[in-house]
């Protein structure tokens, strides 16, 4: 499934959690770096007025669908896509770095993130090192002197997968500017999942995920700072649906 912005084309390269963590483990054993994306309707708005954001989005190496309008949208194109979303993408990256001896930076929004979020990893993936874990400045400058500073810091650490829970685009534009610099580093950008594995937000219950609701579950527990944001995510779907429309066609 590709989503068209002028120019630049932003794919889904892994069709599914299995085939994305697969990928995810033949790189971290033969030492080969990444950059992951995880695709929602928040991002598309994002994508469709940030320049910046797009280039650092379509260099990413991996991208999976992480919205449930991304998959239906991947299904009207005959191009289908399942839903992988980047809370849940948290610890079994974690034990797939536990496994392959690789060690983990976890780059978060708070130092109780990160450090809450270390914590756990560690207890639901043993072995797991962590030898980073650290939280930017606000507002982070994700390719400035801090951004360059934070990259020596994972490379002096000894990382060798990156967690990033720093938000978009901030984390995405980050990944790309420092995978340019550590190409032997996995750096997956995981939004709020951090804050989950740490307790510090909760996610929907089972029930209201199986409805395909979570969206309105968030905006609803956070109106002010989600609100907004889903009601111009929805006003971007129409022009997607009629494009998805269009490569149905084509198929």
């Amino acid at each position: 499934m590709e989503f068209s912005f002028g120019d630049t084309t932003i794919a889904i390269t892994c069709r599914d959690r299995a085939a994305l963590l697969a990928e995810v483990r033949r790189r971290l054993d033969g030492g080969r770096g990444f950059t992951l994306a995880t695709l929602n309707v928040d991002h598309l708005e994002k994508l469709r007025r940030d320049a910046g954001f797009r280039a650092a989005y379509a260099a990413h190496d991996l991208v999976v669908a992480d919205g449930n309008p991304i998959v239906w949208l991947s299904r009207v194109a005959r191009r289908p896509v399942a839903l992988v979303p980047g809370s849940e993408l948290v610890e079994p990256l974690a034990q797939a770095a536990a496994r392959a001896g690789a060690p983990v930076a976890l780059i978060a929004g708070s130092a109780a993130a990160a450090d809450g979020a270390a914590a756990h990893l560690q207890r639901v993936a043993p072995g797991l090192k962590v030898v980073l874990r650290t939280a930017p400045g606000f507002p982070f400058d994700p390719e400035g002197a801090e951004a360059a500073d934070l990259a020596h810091a994972i490379r002096g650490s000894g990382a060798r997968l990156c967690l990033l829970g720093v938000g978009a685009p901030r984390q995405e534009r980050f990944a790309a500017f420092a995978a340019r610099q550590l190409p032997e580093v996995g750096f997956a950008s995981v939004g709020a999942g951090l804050d989950f594995v740490a307790g510090l937000q909760r996610r929907a219950p089972a029930a209201v995920r199986g409805a395909k609701m979570e969206w309105l579950w968030r905006a609803l527990s956070s109106p002010r700072r989600l609100g907004p944001r889903y009601v111009k995510g929805a006003a971007i779907l129409p022009g997607h649906l009629r494009e998805a429309v269009r490569l149905r066609s084509q198929s």
